[in-house]
């Protein structure tokens, strides 16, 4: 066998073994397809590689990490946070856990600030007749979201860019507000 056989030199002579009237037009069809079948090898490797690429490229997902801001609060009867100011022009999750016994309770909102006009907001307030809140204001004052089960601590706007934690309970009220945008 010749060291720069193709795979059709390999075949002929089992075929010519197997078959002594073997018809001499297929042996020199087969020698002629012979350059042509490197030709095809090398083609169909290079258009699966190509594909394998693609579809590898087309895979590939790109994941970013959240940013989030957690707000811890502990408030006294009747008063309320700082000033929370959630990023502008891009939702933010805004999710509430008021962790005070007997005053339990967790809500979300998916909010919206539009810089210098106002919050806007749509979510679930917390449980014990838990709704749907929804609405839009720049108003301090409006309510956004309850936080607590007995619906006395909430999320209130603050200023058109701001909300606040206010507790409207007669104790003292504890827990977290996180933000993920």
């Amino acid at each position: 066998m010749r060291p720069d056989a193709g795979p059709i030199d390999v075949v002929l002579p089992f075929v010519n073994v197997g078959c002594p009237n073997f018809p001499p037009f297929l042996e020199e069809n087969m020698n002629r397809y012979k350059s042509l079948s490197r030709a095809a090898v090398l083609s169909a490797a290079t258009l699966v590689a190509t594909l394998t690429f693609v579809t590898v490229a087309h895979a590939v997902q790109v994941i970013t990490t959240p940013n989030a801001s957690i707000i811890r609060y502990a408030l006294a009867a009747g008063a309320s946070s700082g000033p929370i100011v959630p990023v502008a022009g891009q939702p933010v999750l805004v999710m509430g856990c008021q962790t005070n016994l007997g005053f339990r309770g967790v809500s979300q909102v998916t909010l919206l600030r539009v810089p210098s006009s106002f919050l806007e907001w749509v979510g679930l307030e917390s449980t014990a007749g838990a709704a749907i809140t929804q609405g839009f204001s720049g108003a301090a004052g409006t309510h956004i979201l309850f936080l607590d089960f007995s619906h006395t601590v909430d999320l209130r706007v603050s200023s058109p860019d701001s909300f606040v934690v206010r507790n409207g309970n007669g104790g003292p009220a504890a827990g977290s507000v996180t933000l993920i945008w």
